[in-house]
């Protein structure tokens, strides 16, 4: 009984020392490109343009979820832990992603290509979470204390991320 406390203590110790921003899977090649995954595996298959995503939200209302795969640009990640990353989805529309459960992040130098797949949404981000966001991004101390009316938020929860090499 002693043996099987010490190896289940040794193997949740072995998990939680994980590297989060360390790849969750083969890197995949589609055409020249090599994805590295993050999170739940995934193809690069059937991804919808961010465009197609930005259409989509201009229907949605708050309550609405979208449940989807995305091929995407990064425009800012997390420069504390790559807990979050922002989408460019034109005509200065961000997308926020973030990472479903804290399960994964993404390496805090990631760059360019992505492929995203999960559940997409409205919501309004509060004045104090726009601070805290700005704070992680590394903005100046001016820039923060200018946030002063929370905004309307196309957020996203990635089960899993495919990152372009």
């Amino acid at each position: 009984m002693k043996n099987i406390l010490l190896i289940l203590i040794l193997a949740i110790s072995l998990q939680s020392c994980k590297q989060k921003g360390q790849p969750a899977q083969t890197p995949i090649q589609v055409g020249s490109t090599v994805y590295e995954g993050y999170g739940a595996v995934l193809d690069a298959q059937s991804a919808l343009s961010i465009n197609d995503l930005a259409t989509s939200f201009s229907t949605m209302k708050k309550t609405d979820t979208l449940f989807t795969k995305v091929q995407g640009t990064i425009k800012e990640v997390c420069s504390k832990k790559g807990c979050w990353m922002v989408l460019d989805m034109g005509d200065e529309k961000d997308l926020m992603v973030r990472f479903k459960d804290y399960g994964f992040f993404m390496p805090l130098d990631a760059k360019g290509d992505v492929i995203i797949n999960g559940f997409a949404t409205i919501s309004e981000t509060s004045v104090e979470d726009l601070k805290h966001y700005a704070e992680d991004a590394g903005a100046s101390e001016l820039e923060i204390k200018a946030i002063v009316a929370s905004k309307l938020t196309y957020s996203f929860e990635a089960d899993g991320v495919l990152l372009a090499n």
